[in-house]
């Protein structure tokens, strides 16, 4: 089989941290701060629910909230227009790593949380074969796109962008379609928000969510 999800990724070596369990979140999610952002820490917190922010100071929080966020892979709603929008892009996977994480992280976005450190460590493990990207060029221009990690039959997405109307849309609809071609089954997308509800994001509960991510990563 061919395609960006093909390639057999590089096992980092373990992380010396024991993370905190994801249902020990405080009513927000977070779990716990610190560790760091090494391969097999990022690995080990994914495979057991949890994905890191920064906190100020230079801190990492570990997140696991309640409800989650996921996007049914048969649930997602493309409207006329997006079917329309899906013909002007062209669409390439891992060919811009780097470019999607620091246009997600522009700093004049609201809510802006990617910082340097951060990129650095997914891009190390995008070398790797863990995080991926998907992109929406336009006339030879990155103006759209998405990142992030994917163990065996799960994906995490991160964060998206987009310069062009429907273009990290776009790229949606081409990793949902990738993610089902390949067999998988489960797209997290952390917290659902009412942008996110309109592509069919939907809420299931803590128990529910890593039920399914234990027969995803297994």
């Amino acid at each position: 089989m061919s395609g960006p999800f093909s390639r057999v990724p590089e096992e980092p070596a373990p992380t010396r941290w024991r993370l905190p369990s994801p249902n020990e979140a405080d009513r927000h999610g977070l779990v716990g701060v610190g560790a760091d952002l090494e391969p097999g820490t990022l690995l080990d917190a994914y495979r057991s629910g949890l994905f890191p922010m920064p906190m100020r100071k230079r801190l990492i929080g570990w997140w696991s909230p309640d409800p989650r966020g996921i996007l049914p892979l048969d649930g997602l709603k493309v409207s006329r227009s997006l079917r329309r929008s899906c013909t002007r892009f062209e669409v390439r996977f891992d060919t811009a790593f780097e470019a999607v994480m620091r246009a997600c992280a522009d700093p004049s976005r609201p809510h802006g949380w990617i910082n340097e450190e951060f990129i650095t460590a997914y891009t190390r493990l995008h070398r790797m074969g863990w995080a991926h990207s998907v992109e929406t060029w336009l006339d030879g221009e990155l103006v759209g796109g998405l990142y992030g990690v994917r163990i065996r039959r799960f994906f995490a997405g991160e964060s998206m962008f987009h310069t062009a109307t429907d273009a990290s849309k776009v790229a949606l609809v081409a990793l949902v379609q990738e993610m089902r071609s390949a067999g998988m089954e489960l797209l997290d997308v952390q917290w659902r928000t009412d942008h996110l509800a309109t592509l069919g994001v939907v809420d299931i509960d803590r128990l529910d969510y890593l039920r399914r991510l234990q027969r995803a990563v297994a």
